[in-house]
């Protein structure tokens, strides 16, 4: 009997097989740890919406980074929460802020590590928002001046790559311009230019201590369903300066992180968000779901949507699992 159909099952047939030829990989080395860094706080403290996830004191945090480093994971992302917020934010910027103080500690613990840090105004300003606000409307050109003073800061304490994530009109030229002329021409800017205002940041609000006291930011971060307007502040940003761009969040967005990949050679982040972790969590802790066959079935997705590295909260848990 002549065969009339093709046997596509044949290299499927043992995980020796599925792993020899397998297209899309994720290592431990495309991973990014986002990390909380709470001013005051002695050792640590479980943030209730994601679990597995601390605030950490800066004494916890050190012993953090050794175990971050031991893991094999390449870098980190720092958020800071501080103690005094005030209307010009200006623990942003401080050169012992809690961000900046965090800088050096890593670097102490390993000089090696890439040190990241989110440049923003929202978890250092009373409202809660990304830049200032007057009158209870947010401020974009005055809000740059703080936006890159803060960058500079960071680069000043140590900071390997500065991601200001704001999304205020600008940025990335004022920040750039800043750092230049104060003497940090190598420090890297990865830009949040693609950020959607999102329902799945939900848990970053209690983690970042972040919520806005009013309104919500969707007259500065994207809307969900636009595509192009993607492209066109991907394209603002790479022209300001940016280094390297980011999409967020990522699981809801895996074509835009394939159109902003294809578009532009530059490298491309994505950043795997609070409520996509969180979902996962919720979810594993009901005997819903595997929780490692989800995970890796979720950054397999993102490094095959385009993503040249991804920054996710299960970063040491997806660690573990390559040593296995």
């Amino acid at each position: 009997m002549e065969n009339s159909f093709s046997r596509h099952r044949r290299l499927r047939s043992s995980e020796n097989m599925r792993r020899l030829v397998r297209e899309t990989r994720w290592s431990v080395a495309d991973l990014i740890l986002p990390m909380f860094v709470q001013e005051g706080l002695l050792g640590k403290e479980e943030i209730a919406a994601m679990p597995g996830v601390y605030h950490y004191g800066l004494d916890e945090f050190r012993r953090a980074v050794v175990e971050i480093s031991k893991a094999g994971i390449p870098g980190i992302l720092l958020f800071g929460v501080p103690e005094q917020k005030d209307d010009l934010c200006s623990t942003a910027y401080h050169e012992h802020g809690v961000v900046q103080e965090a800088v050096r500690a890593a670097k102490q613990e390993n000089p090696d590590l890439l040190v990241m840090t989110d440049v923003c105004l929202c978890q250092y300003n009373p409202t809660g928002h990304c830049g200032l606000v007057r009158d209870g409307i947010v401020l974009n050109d005055e809000s740059l001046v703080l936006l890159a003073k803060t960058a500079v800061s960071h680069a000043q304490a140590g900071a390997d790559v500065v991601a200001p994530s704001d999304m205020m009109d600008g940025r990335v030229a004022a920040i750039r311009t800043e750092l230049d002329q104060s003497g940090y021409p190598n420090v890297v800017l990865l830009s949040y230019a693609v950020k959607y205002a999102s329902a799945f940041y939900g848990p970053f609000r209690e983690a970042a201590h972040s919520a806005p006291s009013f309104g919500d930011r969707r007259s500065y971060q994207m809307d969900p369903a636009n595509v192009r307007e993607a492209l066109r502040e991907a394209a603002s940003d790479v022209e300001e300066g940016a280094d390297m761009l980011m999409v967020k969040p990522a699981l809801a967005y895996l074509d835009v992180i394939q159109t902003v990949k294809e578009a532009f050679d530059v490298p491309v982040a994505t950043y795997n968000v609070s409520g996509e972790y969180s979902m996962v969590k919720a979810a594993a802790a009901q005997g819903w779901i595997d929780e490692r066959r989800t995970v890796e079935e979720m950054l397999t997705g993102f490094k095959r949507a385009g993503a040249d590295f991804i920054f996710t909260y299960h970063a040491l848990d997806a660690a573990q699992w390559c040593r296995e």
